[in-house]
């Protein structure tokens, strides 16, 4: 009997999800839903907002299977619909960006030098948590996702140099919010 390959298995699954089946779309969700979740806690900053947004994007998916050609993997695709479903969330809460400053600012990893490195990302994480929502989201999209500038202005409908603003201001404030003496992890 021939082994099949992780990625047959998912399209496998993916057709039966096409086809209507109901425990082909939970074995899709079971293989997912953790991934995307931490994507969406890292965009909207909040867990209940971030489930919200988990279960929208699945059900989004699954409505729009049918488009999805595996020129890109499935996880791909799914994170497009995940991160478009937070910054959806976001700008429900009326959140706006700060306008543009062209200032530059060095990466936080190099301008914050700490031995433990487990108190360090701890330390990082927290602190983006308390970034406001506009410098999160550009940092959130650039660092942790991957997006590039341009892919990150059209996501939210802003000029790319706005988000290389945004993402230098964001470390800017990262950096002070991290200095600040009654920081605590």
């Amino acid at each position: 009997m021939e082994k099949l390959s992780y990625q047959d298995v998912n399209h496998h699954v993916i057709d039966r999800c096409k086809s209507g089946d109901n425990r082909a779309q939970y074995e899709l969700y079971k293989l997912y839903s953790k991934a995307m979740f931490n994507v969406s806690m890292r965009i909207t900053n909040d867990y209940a907002e971030a489930e919200d947004v988990l279960q929208e994007a699945f059900v989004s998916a699954f409505k729009n299977l049918h488009s999805y050609k595996a020129e890109a993997s499935f996880g791909s695709w799914l994170k497009k619909i995940v991160v478009n479903a937070a910054i959806n969330a976001i700008r429900k809460r009326r959140s706006e960006l700060v306008p543009m400053d062209e200032r530059v600012v060095g990466e936080v990893a190099d301008e914050v030098c700490e031995d433990d490195s487990e108190w360090q990302v701890a330390k990082v994480r927290r602190a983006i948590q308390q970034l406001p929502d506009g410098y999160r989201v550009v940092l959130s999209l650039y660092l942790l996702e991957g997006y590039d500038h341009a892919e990150i202005g059209e996501v939210l409908g802003i000029t790319e140099s706005t988000s290389k603003s945004q993402y230098s201001r964001a470390k800017k404030k990262l950096l002070e919010i991290m200095k600040e003496p009654q920081f605590v992890v």
